[in-house]
């Protein structure tokens, strides 16, 4: 399948065969652990259990032209942040390793962040590492239009910084 595409079948309602998706898909990525891939299928068990009380939204994209029973290429996980007003976190973005680098992650980010305004989100964080395998996750965040606004040193291990990107909606 190539992208970018132009018709992606979204879908945002979680489904229970959607955690073998995410775990493929970020599997795929080739970048998290394998215990940060089981969070990532966490977050989506957590909100199939207990449904929108849990706090967690998706955002799945099916192949242009797709059937939104099929398997997505991608996926996003955000929610409002407790004890915050009107603040989001972007929890997971990941795109499907053989559909990256063809615009597909883009537009996840900016339907997520559309998504997110549409729920009276006003700014959107998410964190990543400051490692030089998470360069790229970087720039593609400021391609994306979010901006650095902290650093932690050494927050996930010596010599990997925790760096948060911001996004403002309002």
């Amino acid at each position: 399948m190539r992208w970018p595409p132009i018709d992606i079948t979204w879908r945002d309602t979680p489904r229970a065969e959607d955690a073998d998706a995410v775990r493929g898909i970020v599997a795929s990525t080739g970048v998290f652990r394998a215990d940060e891939v089981e969070v990532a299928v966490e977050l989506l068990e957590v909100a199939l259990r207990e449904g929108p009380s849990a706090g967690y939204h998706f955002l799945f994209a099916h192949p242009p032209g797709g059937d939104a029973a099929a398997a997505p290429d991608a996926y996003a996980c955000f929610g409002p942040i407790p004890c915050t007003v009107r603040r989001y976190d972007l929890y997971w973005i990941a795109v499907r390793g053989s559909c990256q680098k063809r615009g597909l992650g883009q537009a996840v980010l900016a339907a997520a962040l559309g998504r997110m305004a549409g729920l009276g989100a006003v700014r959107c964080f998410v964190e990543t590492s400051g490692t030089a395998a998470y360069a790229p996750t970087r720039k593609f965040y400021e391609r994306g239009g979010g901006r650095p606004v902290a650093r932690i040193a050494d927050y996930y291990d010596a010599g990997d910084d925790l760096v948060v990107y911001a996004w403002e909606m309002a």
